[in-house]
């Protein structure tokens, strides 16, 4: 297949490159899948009384003046966005929150540089704060980007910010194909499907009943990931053969850390069913993320900027793989040496900081971290903490088995510095990490004592603030997993401690059994309720023990209910869930984590066997719990512990 340049001469492009002069040749680039070859043609701005267009020859772009929406976005002719009859919801290309009294300018005039950059703003009030959208399109860059500033004045009151995001409804005549992760990546029912489905227990899934997914289940949640592992997500055309791609260079402006699931992309579920592609950056999914503040404060952060990424290619996988090159690429250039203006230091402004983490657990079968996740957030402060911070910026990279980091491009502040593994139990956290710009700084090494309540006597699973690791935990993104717990343990969990594998004998979530046996995955709704689930962990002790046993569950999806605690028959007490963080409903495996540890008398194990059962209350089907670890722990040197109570 010839491409773009080979159509365009008339003899092999060798010979015909060497006859190209050197600035001709030096404005030559390489854009989209298959590595295609074409000029570069100059940025152009042009304006209306409405809009601003601009254009850079591979895409056309029109923002209006008023709000800030993207209202047109063009690739090789095509309209991307939803910008027809069947667009709903929310307008082709916006921000969750929109400038009123609105005062546009152009912001970055391309007639200054030679065309090889555009960049327009539209900025007002909105909702207590100041708030400026910016679209920029650069020579040779096929897409544009996108970023808003938001600030808030001394002069001004108290305020928070919603639920905020950067979104687009696509074009549904052109798009067909999802691509969030290896694993979400695929054709999606059309919007004809999506209005003519049957509903199901919440507003965002149906069950398709015409085109080629009857009877499939289609929830809009079953499409979320994890920001820190998902740089680039979109929507492509199997019949078009163009992809249209956000993807993020960093997350450091995101809310959550490295560890927050979002909604990425999904069919709208307004009537039309748009393709939707969503960026989050103060997010309400998963336990959320919050943006508070005080009257008199002065404040302000840049979101972004963002690429909108538009490619070509012959396969919507071979797009996805461009779009993650591309990721890669944009990465390596952050921060953009190209934005101005705003609050928003350049690389010779910002730090690198290393160190190294020094494992110590004398319990621990290897001192390695695996998965190691190091990140420079602000300082944990009453309620928020950095798994729910959208107010200041964050900085995670993944460390190395040997507990080696090094974080770069890092703003001056002073940070709370926060490290999770998978094995580790908890987090190593310490404060007052002070970074001035332009200065790199190596911590050293860093001692991580895991907190330990005395001698472990079991555990079940693996510390890694999800449910992966358990039965179905790999494949948990599909609508009716509470109603699959039923079918595949019509006697509940049994786990014998020593003899069972967590990875097939222990489901990734406890929820209400489900007794009707029409309620089920392939034709069930999932309205109703079940009865109370006893999960019981058998478990053998030589000898009798005494002291303070500590029961340790690590719990990362949430209803907000209890888990009531036997062992042997008399209660220990029950333990209290975290808060509400919709992880179960949502079809998620890891949401807002968080341990909950209950305490009793350890003269309680007996010697021989135990049988300690956890169980959930009767109630809603998407009710329970999904443990991310449990371990029981024992120290035979304390005190018995007190009468059971809710821990």
């Amino acid at each position: 297949m010839k491409n773009d340049l080979q159509r365009a001469l008339p003899v092999a492009p060798c010979p015909a490159l060497k006859r190209i002069g050197a600035a001709l040749w030096s404005a030559c680039i390489l854009a989209g899948a298959g590595g295609l070859l074409r000029a570069a043609e100059p940025v152009t701005i042009s304006e209306d009384t409405n809009s601003y267009t601009l254009a850079n020859g591979m895409v056309t772009a029109k923002v209006n003046k008023r709000n800030g929406n993207l209202t047109s976005l063009l690739y090789k002719d095509i309209e991307t966005l939803g910008v027809g009859a069947n667009a709903s919801g929310h307008p082709a290309g916006y921000w969750e929150q929109a400038p009123g009294n609105a005062v546009a300018k152009v912001t970055i005039d391309p007639k200054d540089n030679g065309g090889q950059r555009g960049e327009v703003s539209v900025k007002g009030p909105s909702g207590g704060v100041d708030l400026e959208i910016r679209f920029t399109v650069g020579r040779g860059v096929s897409g544009l980007y996108t970023y808003a500033i938001f600030s808030h004045q001394s002069s001004g009151g108290a305020t928070q910010i919603g639920e905020s995001r950067w979104g687009a409804k696509l074009n549904p005549q052109v798009f067909d194909w999802l691509s969030i992760d290896a694993q979400r990546n695929g054709l999606i029912p059309s919007a004809y499907d999506w209005d003519h489905g049957s509903p199901l227990n919440m507003k965002e899934a149906r069950r398709m009943t015409t085109g080629n997914f009857i009877g499939k289940a289609e929830h809009k949640y079953d499409y979320c990931a994890y920001q820190f592992k998902a740089p680039a997500m979109g929507w492509s055309s199997t019949r078009q053969h163009i992809g249209l791609y956000f993807i993020n260079p960093t997350i450091e402006f995101l809310s959550g850390g490295a560890t927050k699931d979002e909604l990425d992309g999904h069919l709208d579920d307004n009537p039309g069913g748009d393709p939707t592609l969503l960026d989050y950056w103060r997010g309400t999914h998963y336990g959320g993320s919050s943006c508070p503040i005080s009257a008199g404060e002065a404040w302000s952060k840049v979101i972004g900027p963002i690429l909108v990424y538009l490619n070509s290619g012959p396969t919507p996988n071979a797009m996805f793989d461009d779009a993650n090159r591309q990721a890669a690429k944009e990465a390596a250039a952050w921060p953009y040496d190209w934005v101005a203006g705003v609050d928003y230091p350049h690389k010779n402004q910002r730090a690198v900081v290393s160190g190294q983490l020094v494992l110590t657990d004398p319990q621990a079968a290897t001192s390695n971290l695996s998965n190691l996740l190091v990140g420079l957030a602000f300082p944990d402060s009453g309620r928020m903490d950095w798994q729910n911070d959208a107010k200041h910026y964050q900085f995670w990279v993944k460390g190395g088995a040997d507990g080696h980091f090094t974080i770069p491009n890092i703003r001056a502040g002073t940070y709370q510095l926060h490290a999770i593994a998978d094995g580790v139990l908890g987090e190593f956290s310490q404060q007052n990490i002070t970074v001035a710009g332009g200065q790199n700084l190596n911590l050293g090494s860093l001692v991580w004592k895991p907190v330990r309540y005395g001698k472990q006597i079991w555990d079940i699973g693996i510390p890694n603030r999800t449910g992966s690791e358990f039965f179905k935990g790999d494949d948990y993104f599909h609508w009716g997993m509470y109603l699959l717990y039923a079918q595949l343990f019509p006697n509940d969990v049994h786990y014998v401690i020593g003899k069972s594998d967590f990875r097939k004998d222990w489901y990734f979530e406890q929820v209400p059994h489900c007794e009707d046996p029409n309620n089920t995955v392939e034709k069930g709704t999932g309205n109703g309720r079940g009865r109370a689930t006893p999960w019981t962990i058998q478990f053998d002790e030589p000898a009798g023990l005494h002291g303070k046993a500590t029961l340790r569950c690590a719990i990362c999806g949430s209803s907000g209910g209890s888990i009531a605690v036997t062992l042997n028959g008399q209660s220990v007490g029950a333990i209290r869930e975290p808060a509400y963080n919709a992880t179960l409903n949502r079809d998620g495996i890891g949401g807002y984590w968080s341990e909950r540890d209950l305490n009793f008398d350890a003269s309680l194990i007996k010697a021989g066997g135990n049988d300690l059962v956890l169980t959930v209350p009767a109630g809603g089907l998407t009710s329970g719990v999904i443990y991310d670890y449990i371990r029981l722990e024992v120290d035979e040197s304390a005190p018995p512990a007190a009468a059971p109570g809710v821990q």
